[in-house]
């Protein structure tokens, strides 16, 4: 098993930063790679219990995820894990991700962490992902 840490500094206070990675308003503007679109889930970080998405390529490609929202600490954390679905909506092997926020001068210090990946690839291809949809992030806060 692996695991995936990714830092940022984003020019947006902890309140707006944790608003933009925990209400379904807002998450759905970043999640997913640059060109995906979040055409329907229910992606609500603000409380505990389950949440979906399905990411949608440009090309009309269907992408689910799903999980439970396991911790919310308003306005420093939020825990979740994740797993993917197959043709068949099976889930598949489920990671957890914590995304932890931290007061930063005028801004704040955001981190991903993604662990319990399945393998090195997984591990690369989650990286891709969440660099994307972290630029699309940082374009919200800066």
């Amino acid at each position: 098993m692996t695991e995936l840490v990714l830092e940022r500094h984003l020019n947006a206070p902890i309140e707006r930063v944790f608003a933009f990675v925990t209400q379904p308003e807002n998450l759905t503007k970043w999640w997913g790679p640059e060109g995906m679109t979040v055409p329907e889930g229910d992606l609500d970080f603000t409380r505990l219990g389950s949440w979906d998405s399905v990411m949608m390529s440009g090309e009309g490609a269907r992408f689910k995820v799903s999980g439970e929202v396991t911790e919310v600490l308003i306005p420093k954390r939020v825990a979740f894990t994740w797993a993917w679905h197959d043709e068949d909506d099976k889930r598949g092997h489920e990671s957890n991700v914590t995304l932890d926020l931290e007061a930063s001068g005028d801004g704040t210090s955001f981190r991903l962490t993604h662990t319990n990946l399945s393998d090195d690839e997984s591990a690369k291809n989650h990286n891709m992902g969440w660099t994307s949809s972290l630029r699309k992030l940082e374009a919200m806060a800066n």
